[in-house]
């Protein structure tokens, strides 16, 4: 248990001691000493009205309250920019590739998200379990029905979270209970827009689910919902797995490509993340590039629903940006750890291999700055807001055998991505408060 000084005190002033590590910028692929890394090590953090103000080797004076974490990894929180609320019910679903299973799982599980209860109580256990896997703000898929998007807002801003989400379209090729029309998703999405975007740490996506459950004329008001506002951004999947290329294909005959679908209507623009992307071709890649959206990697949910292994140099030398997500429920893990772990064994499989420096700033800085949001989080530079997540660096006798015999520091934080998980977390803080400690067990981020 860290040693905490003054833990009564109403100063608004934090110091945390520990190794801390960010990013200045983006380190070069296969980069193993890389200048873009700031690493300082046994130094503390300090933070003023919820706000990074600055760090320093030397102990603070007592005007700071400090929190001594010696010997522990502090981290910018990380953000998953692909993830979705209702399926963690479904988590680890058997035996299903993409179509299947939505049809199987992810749209009985959604349906129940029509009644306000199961949407508020979703929405908590959903924020509280990123939380304590260290991931402090993220891109989120509810579902149909506006009742469990305002219950995700609601929930983000009682803990004062960075979220961003909106309600998803379906008009076509879903269960009776999971369509909408056009002109009413259109009211209701001007509804959110109207409540939620821009209040607090939430911003509003305008999100089709995926081309196929849209029609034509649905996409098109998606579009001009973004053309409407510049500050909107935009989710959705794109080249997943083979049947669902086929499947665009016979739906919109006339497009170039899968991607074209969504560009031809104005959906692809700097706020816009569209996940996974795995059969994307050249072509494809520079209208991405030009547009400003960007990739959201899903290596776990990839390899789990067998849909297809994604060339990250290719689509990185393409100039399109590319952050790392959970996908949870496809992918199996909340922890983005085991998903950049996961994301090495794919990259090894084409003989590239992914470096702990390009993998951690893929989940922080650079997914800060792919959502636009590198003025507010990702890194340690003074202004942001303090989400910050202090971890163990070895948990067990393995992973600490292993943390003892490293021989740099590139090969240290690779063992720790590689052996880590949520178990090692030891708190999170959003915005300098507290949200999760696994000291006393219990998620603090409504009352600290």
């Amino acid at each position: 248990m860290p040693r905490e000084t003054k833990e009564n005190s109403p100063s608004s002033r934090l110091a945390l001691r520990g190794d801390l590590l960010d990013f200045v910028g983006a380190p070069g692929w296969g980069e193993l000493d890389s200048p873009t890394v700031r690493f300082q090590p046994d130094s503390w953090l300090l933070i003023e009205d919820g706000r990074l103000a600055g760090s320093q080797a030397q102990e603070p004076d007592d005007s700071w309250r400090k929190a001594d974490h010696s010997g522990r990894l502090i981290l910018p929180g990380f953000i998953d920019t692909h993830v979705h609320c209702p399926q963690l019910d479904v988590i680890a679903s058997y035996g299903a590739e993409l179509l299947d299973w939505l049809h199987r799982y992810t749209f009985p599980a959604e349906c129940r998200y029509a009644d306000p209860a199961v949407a508020q109580q979703g929405a908590a256990r959903f924020l509280d379990a990123l939380l304590a896997h260290g991931t402090t703000a993220a891109v989120v898929f509810p579902t149909v029905h506006k009742v469990s998007t305002e219950a995700l807002f609601a929930a983000a801003e009682e803990r004062g979270m960075r979220l961003i989400t909106g309600k998803v379209l379906m008009d076509r090729h879903a269960p009776p209970a999971l369509l909408d029309d056009v002109a009413g998703a259109e009211r209701d999405c001007i509804d959110l827009i109207q409540h939620w975007h821009g209040r607090a740490r939430l911003a509003y996506a305008v999100t089709p689910r995926f081309a196929p459950t849209s029609s034509p004329e649905q996409l098109a008001m998606a579009g001009a919902l973004c053309r409407a506002d510049a500050s909107l951004y935009m989710q959705t999947h794109v080249a997943e797995s083979r049947d669902e290329m086929r499947w665009v294909a016979q739906l919109f005959p006339s497009a170039r490509s899968y991607l074209d679908v969504y560009a031809a209507v104005g959906l692809l623009h700097p706020k816009a993340v569209l996940a996974h992307g795995i059969w994307l071709d050249a072509a494809d890649r520079r209208v991405l590039a030009d547009s400003g959206a960007h990739l959201a990697f899903c290596p776990s949910s990839n390899l789990f629903l067998g849909s297809g292994l994604l060339d990250w140099p290719a689509t990185a030398e393409a100039g399109v940006k590319v952050s790392v997500a959970s996908d949870v429920g496809g992918g199996t893990s909340l922890s983005l750890q085991r998903n950049l772990l996961d994301g090495y064994k794919v990259q090894a499989l084409a003989g590239h291999r992914l470096s702990a420096w390009t993998a951690l700033h893929a989940a922080t800085r650079g997914a800060a700055e792919a959502l636009g949001l590198a003025s507010e989080i990702g890194h340690f530079g003074v202004g942001t807001l303090a989400d910050v997540c202090v971890w163990d660096w070895a948990m067990g006798p393995v992973a600490q055998a292993r943390d003892a015999l490293v021989e740099s520091l590139h090969e240290r934080v690779f063992a720790w991505m590689s052996l880590s998980d949520e178990r090692n977390l030891a708190c999170s803080y959003v915005a300098g408060r507290q949200a999760f400690t696994r000291d006393i067990s219990r998620n603090l981020a409504r009352g600290s």
